[in-house]
């Protein structure tokens, strides 16, 4: 499937290619395993805390940095994606504009270090949980929600050979 990934590093924030690439790699392996058959086009912003901070507080009034914002563009419902996208494409590019999300390569760093994996695993996990996000799925709840999020994110994880 022909997906377009605009990938945009802030002010704060140095290009990585290697980081541009594991970001592809997840968002290409979880549009497949969550069977969307229809183009998207996902906006990556990359930061650091000072970045992520700010967004943090302009659209959650949450005022702290975080490691993943997610900004989807429609409800869907997770775990089941429309089979006809007709109502969701954009008529100009013929893509579906699922959403945006905004990560934090600072906190992904420190977070990679606390849980004793590589920098390149967590910034993958993160694009993996913000696209479960922009497909309707979230973990609000401490119960079966949050549960089924985990083991879609560990399983698509282990999948592009980011296993814990």
């Amino acid at each position: 499937m022909n997906h377009k990934i605009n990938i945009t590093y802030d002010i704060f924030t140095v290009k990585q290619p290697l980081v541009s690439s594991v970001i592809r790699k997840c968002v290409e392996a979880v549009l497949d395993a969550e069977g969307v058959k229809t183009g998207c086009e996902i906006n990556v912003l990359i930061t650091n805390d000072k970045g992520i901070h700010a967004i943090n507080k302009a659209s959650r009034n949450i005022d702290r940095p975080t490691d993943v914002l997610s900004f989807p563009m429609f409800q869907l419902e997770p775990g089941n994606p429309p089979q006809d996208w007709t109502d969701y494409l954009d008529p100009e590019t013929g893509l579906c504009p699922l959403g945006d999300m905004c990560l934090s390569l600072e906190r992904a760093a420190a977070q990679a270090r606390e849980y004793g994996h590589s920098p390149r695993r967590e910034v993958g996990y993160l694009t993996i949980h913000s696209m479960l996000h922009l497909l309707g799925y979230d973990h609000l709840d401490e119960g079966p929600e949050k549960a089924r999020m985990r083991a879609r994110e560990e399983a698509i994880a282990a999948s592009v050979g980011l296993k814990r």
